[in-house]
């Protein structure tokens, strides 16, 4: 590495740029999910009740709703409770409904789901299985809505899958062909090496180290870039798209997140050196 600065601080910066740019997409689409999962906060099922039963059966029904391994809270809203909740959503609009009977709507039960399992499939599940109770009138769950989530996280997620891909495809074809120079700058000590009786594994293994170094450093240099950028531009960019979403604070990426850039720095430079030494030594 000393004997070719060059060459190895293009192949330490290809490589900080690439993960640089998988990092930014990660931001990007982790923030996007945490945007999604506080949406998904509003999906509930309500079950409502034509009658309220006495409190010894209310509370049964109560407990047999909670007992669905989907379900994590279950709340009992009186007929008061929604009337009062109208009248506070109507606003300045509040005294259409002066002269109605108190108990004009019905009681329900606002059923909140766990996190991942607010979703189409799960919400339906739910459903039918309080239908199978006979106090329930009706059951709203924002069906319309709920498919509109359900493609845009199915969107998200696939175009993480696609453009994550093509990053990194693009990265090791990119972090190859640099180190592909290097590996060619020292084609002739790698012949008279072959020839003088060194094995593949002798030959390769000096290189396959090299582009791994290079890589863990690459790593590193792009976390710490990676961030500086994200303080100064990102932060602002995706605080002005996703707070007015609800979402409380913008996220940098996780410990795991960042191990596994390292990671992918080392995986790059060594499997980079690995395909540009095919060409010149035999396996």
């Amino acid at each position: 590495m000393r004997q070719s600065p060059f060459l190895c601080t293009a192949a330490i910066g290809t490589v900080t740029v690439a993960l640089c740019i998988l990092a930014f997409f990660a931001i990007v689409v982790l923030n996007v999910q945490q945007l999604t999962q506080n949406w998904s906060r509003e999906v509930q099922v309500v079950a409502y009740l034509d009658e309220v039963p006495a409190k010894n059966r209310l509370e049964m029904l109560i407990k047999d709703a909670q007992m669905i391994d989907t379900v994590e809270g279950v709340e009992f809203i009186s007929r008061q409770q929604a009337l009062d909740g109208f009248r506070s959503r109507l606003g300045d609009d509040a005294t259409l409904l002066e002269g109605l009977e108190s108990d004009f709507l019905p009681a329900s039960l606002r059923i909140s789901l766990k996190e991942g399992s607010r979703n189409r499939v799960s919400v339906e599940k739910v459903v039918s299985q309080l239908k199978s109770k006979k106090l329930f009138s009706d059951f709203r769950y924002g069906q319309d809505w709920l498919d509109r989530f359900d493609s845009f996280v199915s969107l998200i997620k696939l175009s993480s899958a696609i453009l994550g891909g093509f990053l990194l495809f693009a990265a090791l074809f990119i972090v190859a062909n640099t180190i592909k120079l290097t590996v060619y700058a020292r084609r002739d000590e790698l012949e008279i090496m072959s020839l003088v009786g060194g094995t593949s594994l002798f030959i390769k293994t000096p290189f396959l180290i090299e582009g791994a170094l290079q890589g863990a450093v690459g790593g590193g240099f792009s976390l710490g870039f990676s961030y500086i950028l994200f303080e100064f531009f990102l932060h602002q960019g995706l605080s002005s798209l996703l707070l007015s979403g609800g979402i409380d604070n913008i996220i940098f990426l996780p410990t795991h997140f960042q191990l596994m850039i390292i990671a992918g720095g080392i995986f790059l430079g060594f499997f980079g050196s690995l395909l540009s030494l095919r060409k010149f030594v035999r396996i």
